[in-house]
């Protein structure tokens, strides 16, 4: 599956990766040692993650975020 980033907040973007890798909250952030009550603020864009931090759950998620020129 293939999403365009650009048409997604970066919560939103966690959610999707999130939900591909077919884990609740308190599972995710285990897994980028973040509790649960941090993913759901992240996603719900409450709080904010740097582009280098969304690259770097992407590729230990083994999911690929490109970015294109239109």
């Amino acid at each position: 599956m293939k999403i365009i980033a650009n048409n997604y907040t970066p919560g939103e973007i966690i959610k999707i990766i999130r939900q591909w890798t077919e884990l609740n909250q308190k599972e995710f952030g285990k897994t980028i040692d973040r509790g649960r009550d941090a993913i759901a603020k992240i996603e719900s864009d409450k709080n904010k993650i740097s582009l280098n931090k969304l690259m770097e759950i992407a590729k230990k998620h083994n999911i690929v975020i490109t970015i294109e020129r239109k």
